[in-house]
């Protein structure tokens, strides 16, 4: 099972983690490739405006890409199985890596935009189709566990591209072509490593209707001795379903028995990315400044931060026994109290000499809340809430809603602090505490629950006596 999640984790969401921090070191050098091919091409310089412009195409196509991929993923994991869903989209983050690879050498920046938008479809299908995998072959009372492991390699792919965008590694003026063309390493180790691992169990046997194929997969994850009662379970969803195939994503908007958990899913996914955890890195350079850091030093500091998130998912698998409501309600609400003091101290910044330091300890303790709750149970929540004919449409409309949010928030976020300054943070502290509002008084415990149990508890609130 270990194995597998790392098979699996690799090619996934390691990949969404990794361009969305290696595309920041290079920044610089892009823009001199920029001007310096625009000069080489049509002879006069590069205006300043349409600079800007290219780079914010070249830095935002991702999340366009993203989007497309989530649009696709869930009929790429129906067709294709969830295993063979991910191993064809390896195919596409190599094609992206020779693409953005050779932009250089052949002075076309319009591969750099291709490829960007080639690797956001492969992370928007990675993050669909990952947790829909791992969620349906782990047994019942290791399934948040195993769950996290979606988180655990998006923070180690963001921890990593960090490292690798350092200068004095591939962030260097010379080297941000191999920097940018990268990500077909993690694509290769999951081409070679996922074909020895099986298909997902539940697919096997609800989708496609093949038992033998089914007890063999549970056997290879579950072990000979074990893989009997986890058998029965899909079993059971399978006779409940009654040969139900795979729904349309428009399905679920006009099925009163997964009402409530769509406005669930679309609700956590939106608060995920309006939580404020993009206004933090945005501030984390300006704290870092104000707490005295030179500014050279200022990258390695901020690799804390990463450290703080893989770290803080690590954490969440041994947590997992206190169950998902209370570790998504748990974080929401300390995010809200860190949002809160950071106001103050940023506001407060040059009162006292130690105030600096405060606001510094609370960019960790927010990155440490959000990877603790909203940024490790999300995933795992959607694929806990559906049955298996509902869960790929439902990942869809979650990444849809998620790579909507994502390009919002990066459009509307410099004009949120330009205009709000430090009183940004009241927006994002209300946001998470009507979350977790919203959370604590919708969302059953899920933790050693069934998917059939879990529908059963959803269907009090969706057909109230009627159920």
């Amino acid at each position: 099972l270990f194995l597998a999640v790392c098979a699996v984790g690799i090619g996934g969401t390691f990949q969404y983690g990794y361009n969305v921090s290696i595309i920041n070191a290079p920044t610089q050098h892009i823009h001199k490739f920029l001007n310096e091919t625009w000069s080489s091409r049509y002879h006069k310089e590069l205006n300043p405006d349409l600079l800007t412009f290219l780079w914010s195409v070249i830095a935002s196509i991702f999340s366009l890409g993203g989007l497309c991929g989530a649009l696709i993923g869930g009929s790429m994991a129906i067709r294709l199985g969830r295993k063979g869903a991910l191993l064809m989209n390896n195919i596409i983050a190599i094609l992206a890596s020779i693409l953005m690879g050779i932009s250089f050498p052949t002075g076309l920046f319009e591969l750099l935009i291709a490829g960007r938008f080639l690797i956001g479809i492969n992370s928007g299908v990675g993050l669909c189709v990952q947790p829909l995998y791992i969620g349906e072959f782990a047994p019942k009372h290791l399934r948040g566990g195993l769950a996290m492991g979606t988180s655990i390699f998006l923070t180690g792919g963001i921890l990593t591209g960090q490292i690798i965008g350092l200068r004095e590694l591939l962030g260097g003026e010379k080297h941000w072509p191999l920097l940018l063309s990268s990500s077909c390493v993690p694509a290769v180790a999951q081409l070679l490593f996922l074909p020895w691992f099986p298909e997902s169990p539940r697919y096997l046997l609800i989708d496609r209707g093949d038992e033998l194929s089914c007890a063999k997969a549970l056997k290879r994850f579950h072990g000979s001795s074990e893989y009997r009662r986890e058998m029965e379970d899909i079993q059971r969803e399978c006779f409940a379903l009654d040969g139900e195939k795979p729904r349309k994503p428009w399905q679920l908007f006009t099925d009163p028995a997964v009402r409530w958990q769509l406005i669930t899913v679309i609700v956590m996914t939106m608060g995920q990315q309006l939580s404020g955890i993009n206004a933090i890195y945005f501030y984390a350079t300006y704290v870092f400044e104000q707490a005295g850091i030179v500014a050279e030093k200022i990258p390695y500091v901020t690799l804390g931060t990463g450290v703080c998130e893989c770290l803080t998912a690590l954490s969440c698998v041994r947590s997992n026994y206190v169950g998902r409501r209370c570790l998504i309600i748990g974080g929401y609400l300390l995010m809200t109290l860190w949002c809160t003091v950071l106001t103050f101290s940023l506001t407060y910044q040059e009162l006292y000499s130690w105030v600096p330091y405060m606001s510094m300890m609370c960019v960790f303790a927010f990155i440490l809340s959000f990877g603790l709750g909203p940024g490790g149970i999300t995933n795992t929540l959607t694929a806990e809430l559906f049955v298996q004919s509902s869960r790929p449409a439902a990942y869809m409309i979650a990444g849809t809603v998620s790579w909507i949010s994502f390009f919002t928030v990066g459009m509307l976020f410099p004009f949120i602090v330009n205009g709000l300054k430090q009183y940004c943070f009241v927006v994002f502290l209300l946001e998470c505490f009507f979350v977790a509002a919203f959370i604590f008084l919708i969302i059953p415990e899920t933790k050693n629950k069934s998917f059939l149990e879990i529908k059963k508890e959803f269907n009090k609130l969706n057909f109230g006596r009627n159920a």
